[in-house]
């Protein structure tokens, strides 16, 4: 018996929908793979693209994942029923969620210390004993670690530290002098921001390294210290320093919470690569009075907040 043109239209349309749907089926799970094997691939090409794909990791996979999981609960409620298709979705939507921990969790962005170069090797950026607050290769000892570009940075303070008050006379830190770790020259010296009230956390945005100096080194590196204070910047752009010349003065301007001398190392010019967007290199200290690398830490009981950290010192001799 022969099928009518009515019947091959009908078939035709219970076909067409059918294989459209075999396909909308699977690109949830496609989209997510290839989302996953393309910024594994630019992560693992290093420098700047890395940077680009992990703060990309921790944005896009976590939210097509959200998506995924979302349609697929949805849709297992409404059908009653799971296929070995849905259950693998499910899974690599999982997967997908699982770089959103950096919302709730510091994580150190991945860079080994012994095959990151180059290091270098400068001395205090102060001659008074320094309390180390932040430093090291771990996020427990070090919370700048989650920034590619303060990876191995410090902040360093003098005695007393942590008082609470909303003086800046209160801080052993604030006035001291600053000095450069290392001959170079300067490209940017920055003055004019204003010394925030300490005590409390200034979330300065605008301008979070507040007054600050670079200097470019022989390796072709930028050495970062932040957080002078208001006019004391003594050096200009384009001055060739050397090392041990006084730079300026310890302050509190810039996205801090009290006088502290920040300091770091990066690839990228600071003029042209925006904070938290370069590539963070080792930074070790040396003619002093401590380990190469000294790590900081912060203990916190109740009120009371308690640096354990390394205490350093320039050895003058």
């Amino acid at each position: 018996m022969e099928q009518s043109p009515e019947d091959n239209h009908n078939e035709v349309t219970q076909v067409a929908p059918s294989h459209l749907w075999r396909i909308l089926r699977l690109l949830p799970l496609v989209v997510m793979l290839l989302t996953l094997v393309t910024l594994l691939i630019l992560f693992l090409m290093g420098g700047m693209v890395k940077i680009t794909a992990w703060y990309l990791l921790q944005f896009i996979p976590p939210l097509l994942g959200l998506i995924s999981l979302i349609t697929i609960v949805i849709y297992a409620i409404v059908k009653r029923r799971f296929s070995r298709l849905l259950i693998t979705t499910l899974v690599v939507a999982f997967i997908c969620l699982l770089p959103a921990i950096t919302w709730v969790r510091p994580v150190a962005f991945p860079a080994s210390l012994e095959s990151t170069t180059p290091a270098v090797t400068v001395r205090l950026p102060a001659d008074e004993p320094l309390k180390v607050a932040w430093g090291g290769d771990s996020v427990e000892t070090n919370y700048h670690a989650v920034a590619p570009d303060q990876r191995w940075a410090y902040d360093l303070l003098v005695e007393p530290y942590v008082t609470g008050s909303d003086q800046l006379e209160d801080y052993g830190c604030y006035g001291v002098p600053v000095v450069a770790p290392i001959s170079g020259l300067v490209t940017i010296a920055h003055d004019g921001e204003p010394d925030e009230i300490p005590g409390v956390v200034s979330n300065n945005y605008v301008a979070p390294t507040g007054n600050h100096v670079v200097i470019q080194m022989e390796t072709d590196t930028y050495l970062v210290i932040a957080h002078l204070k208001q006019g004391s910047v003594a050096a200009q752009a384009g001055d060739q320093v050397a090392e041990g010349q006084v730079i300026g003065e310890c302050g509190n301007s810039g996205n801090t919470s009290e006088p502290h001398i920040h300091i770091h190392h990066q690839r990228q010019d600071p003029a042209v690569f925006p904070l938290n967007f370069a590539e963070g290199l080792p930074l070790y200290f040396r003619d002093h009075h401590g380990p190469p690398m000294p790590v900081g830490g912060i203990q916190v009981d109740g009120d009371e907040v308690t640096l354990i950290g390394d205490t350093i010192q320039h050895n003058s001799e």
